[in-house]
């Protein structure tokens, strides 16, 4: 079985609903976006091409582990609706914090090329558009995923308008994250890796977010912006990292600390990896849980 896989998302509500989470949330059904914000960070022949390909699904796009169904392309366009209806509601001042539950993943994905389950990158669409429609001048993203966002890193790393840091497992998939990756040129850094060894915890995983957090100090962001993966649990299939729930809880409570000092207390979190069902409804609980709190 493939593990980016619809059952993902039925355990996360599953276990929202369980814990009596989903019952403090507004829930929103997203719609697809306008296809000109997919292409503020991709090029317009490469979404054709995803359209084109989904036509003739299954198939394999770009690399062998991005794996297109009849219902891909749509899906990718509804993460991308999600996550642009999140920055609206939330910089308008309608919800104070947003966590977008919608799949594929999309941290991979470059401006020319799908991979790693990734089609459209769906948080470095929505900075772009915090910025065109919004009229937001510094965005923060972060994220802690356990694979290094290589996409988003590569879309915007001449961009100083936008700050990219990362944490993830070193060496691991894709190969890119290392810890000298600090951005050029005029954004020279303003993107920061923390590249950690297998084996690696709560502590590392947290005190490498300290620091995150305080380079974001410096940069002030208007608005945060998180790539949720949950697959540096001790538990998911796919990685070598030892994070628990307890690790998440510490990570997101600096984060929002972060956006209650530069940003309004405005964040949107989109989910991005998390493979094992249980850890991943656990962890997602207790990442909400925070939002809700903060």
């Amino acid at each position: 079985m493939h593990p980016e896989r619809p059952q993902r998302l039925r355990a996360i509500v599953e276990g929202l609903k369980a814990s009596g989470v989903l019952d403090e949330l507004v829930l929103h059904e997203p719609h697809e976006c306008d296809r000109r914000w997919i292409e503020s960070v991709h090029e317009p022949a490469h979404v054709q091409r995803i359209e084109q390909a989904g036509r003739r699904a299954p198939v394999l796009l770009d690399s062998g582990d991005t794996v297109m169904s009849p219902g891909t392309y749509r899906a990718a366009c509804l993460a991308v609706g999600g996550a642009l209806e999140a920055v609206d509601r939330v910089v308008t001042g309608e919800w104070r914090r947003a966590f977008v539950a919608a799949r594929p993943p999309g941290h991979h994905a470059e401006r020319n090329a799908a991979m790693g389950f990734c089609f459209f990158n769906q948080v470095a669409v929505a900075a772009r558009y915090a910025q065109q429609r919004h009229s937001i001048q510094r965005v923060a993203i972060v994220d802690f995923d356990v694979h290094h966002g290589n996409g988003t890193q590569h879309i915007f790393e001449t961009d100083p308008t936008v700050f990219y840091a990362s944490i993830h497992q070193w060496p691991l998939y894709p190969g890119t994250g290392a810890a000298g990756e600090r951005g050029s040129g005029v954004a020279l850094g303003t993107t920061l890796n923390c590249p950690l060894p297998e084996g690696s915890s709560d502590r590392e995983w947290t005190l490498a977010m300290e620091r995150i957090v305080s380079e974001l100090d410096a940069f002030a962001p208007e608005l945060l912006l998180i790539s949720a993966g949950f697959d540096a649990h001790r538990d998911d299939p796919i990685a070598g990292t030892l994070v628990t729930e307890e690790g998440y809880r510490a990570m997101t409570d600096l984060l929002l600390d972060l956006a209650r000092r530069h940003c309004s207390g405005r964040a949107v979190s989109l989910l991005e990896g998390g493979y094992d069902l249980r850890a991943l409804a656990r962890s997602v609980e207790t990442h909400v849980a925070c939002m809700l709190a903060g």
